[in-house]
C-alpha cells in the first residue's frame, strides 16, 4: 500500500466483470483511494499471492479460500461485497457412453475436481450430501492442483492425479465416475450433467438457500481496516455503485451488506466445515471485523 498526498494507492486484485466495470476503468473514482490493478487475466491463479504472499491491499478471492485463509489468520477481512455469484448445479458431469449415472450413485466411486479446495466443488459436493444423500467422504476425489493456502492437507479421501493426466480425458476415458469442470464445462462432448434439469434446480436452491451461491467477495488487508476505515467505506461505495451501473443486459442483482449475504455465508461455512475444509464452523460475523460488518 502506498501512499500519495493524501490518497492511497492500492494493490488490488479485481477481475473484469460487468459489476466491476466502472470502478476497473476509472469511470468511479475517489479523492482518497487510487486502485493499482493486477494485469492478470484469469484472477484464480492469483488467489495464491493473496493467501501465500499477501500481494494485495485489496482482493477478489473465492469465498472458500478465504474461510481457509481466516482458518490459517491470514490477515485479510471480508468486505460484504458480492463480485461473482452463480449456480453451480450444471456443474458435474459423467460420461453415458458408460452407464446411466444419477447424483445418488456416487458413493465409493471416483470423482475429479480441480482442487479439492475449489469453491466450486465445495458448493456442489453439498449439494449432493444435502440433496442427494450422498456419502462425500465415501468418494475418492482426484485433484490435479494443489491448495491455495499452503498450510491446508487435503484429508485422506483425496488423491492427486497421476502427473500428466487432464480431468476431462480421464472422465472420457472411464478413469473417473463425474467430474466437477467450474466454469470450463466441456462443451461439445458426450458428456451429460449429473443433476437433470440442473437449471431448475438450482432455482429453488436459491430460493429455499437465501440466494445463488457465492463464488467470490471482496477481501481487504487487516491494517487497513484499522488505519483507514474512510478508505474501506468508500472502497465500498466505488463497488456498489460499480454494480449498479453495469449494462442493463448483464446486470445482475449483486448482493452488498452483511444481511444480504448472510444465509449464503452460513451455508457455505457449513459445507465447508463438513468436507474437512476448515477446522471448525466460524460465525458469519467473525468473518468480519468491526469497520466492514457496519457497511450497508
Amino acid at each position: 500500500m502506498l501512499e500519495t498526498n493524501t490518497a492511497l494507492t492500492l494493490q488490488t486484485l479485481l477481475a473484469a466483470h460487468p459489476n466491476t466495470a466502472a470502478v476497473r476503468s476509472g469511470e468511479l473514482r475517489s479523492p482518497l483511494l487510487n486502485f493499482a490493478f493486477a494485469d492478470v487475466k484469469i484472477v484464480n491463479r492469483a488467489f495464491k499471492g493473496v493467501v501465500r504472499e499477501q500481494k494485495f491491499d485489496l482482493a477478489e478471492l473465492a469465498i472458500v479460500t478465504f474461510l481457509q485463509a481466516k482458518a490459517y489468520r491470514k490477515p485479510y477481512v471480508l468486505i460484504p461485497a458480492v463480485i461473482v455469484e452463480r449456480g453451480q448445479h450444471h456443474t458435474i458431469f459423467y460420461n453415458p457412453a458408460r452407464g446411466h449415472l444419477d447424483p445418488g450413485d456416487l458413493n465409493g466411486r471416483k470423482v475429479g475436481v480441480r482442487a479439492y479446495t475449489q469453491t466450486t466443488g465445495a458448493w456442489v459436493r453439498g449439494f449432493l450430501q444435502e440433496d442427494y444423500g450422498v456419502d462425500i467422504r465415501s468418494i475418492r476425489w482426484i485433484t490435479f492442483e494443489e491448495p491455495h493456502v499452503a498450510e491446508f492437507t487435503d484429508p485422506p479421501w483425496v488423491q492427486r492425479a497421476p502427473e500428466g493426466k487432464e480431468l476431462l480425458q480421464m472422465l472420457l476415458d472411464g478413469e473417473l465416475d463425474a467430474a466437477i469442470f467450474g466454469s470450463e464445462n466441456p462443451e461439445g462432448t458426450p458428456l451429460k450433467p449429473l443433476i437433470p434439469n440442473a437449471e431448475e434446480v438450482a432455482t429453488r436452491w436459491a430460493e429455499k438457500h437465501g440466494g445463488v451461491p457465492i463464488n467470490h467477495m471482496m477481501v481487504i488487508r487487516e491494517s487497513l481496516t484499522q488505519s483507514r476505515p474512510d478508505v474501506v467505506r468508500e472502497i465500498y461505495r466505488l463497488l456498489k455503485e460499480s454494480a449498479a451501473a453495469a449494462p442493463a443486459n448483464a446486470k445482475r442483482p449483486m448482493r452488498f451488506g452483511v444481511a444480504a449475504a448472510r444465509k449464503s455465508l452460513e451455508t457455505i461455512i457449513g459445507y465447508s466445515e463438513q468436507q474437512g475444509l476448515i477446522p471448525r464452523r466460524f460465525s458469519v460475523d467473525e468473518l468480519f471485523d468491526d469497520v466492514t460488518r457496519a457497511l450497508d
